[in-house]
């Protein structure tokens, strides 16, 4: 490899890295609120099958966890 083409190779990682991270982030802003919406309408189905009005509630927030859980993953796993 010449010293010329050596430069652009980096170019070419760097901008690699910054679209992975985009990437990353990306599904972050797809997976916290699905995750959240999953978890709601596990909630609403199982109110539906148990005849009861509350465990919509438990799958919200199961859903929420589940999200952050995800967030902390994502964000421990760059920083690293």
């Amino acid at each position: 490899m010449t010293p010329n083409e050596q430069p652009a190779k980096e170019q070419d990682d760097k901008e690699k890295n910054a679209w992975v991270e985009m990437a990353n982030y990306f599904q972050l802003a797809v997976v916290f609120p699905a995750a959240t919406v999953v978890g709601w309408l596990i909630g609403l189905a199982l109110d539906h099958w148990l005849h009861t009005t509350w465990l919509y509630i438990l799958g919200l927030i199961l859903g929420i966890v589940a999200g952050f859980v995800e967030l902390i993953r994502t964000v421990t796993k760059n920083s690293s």
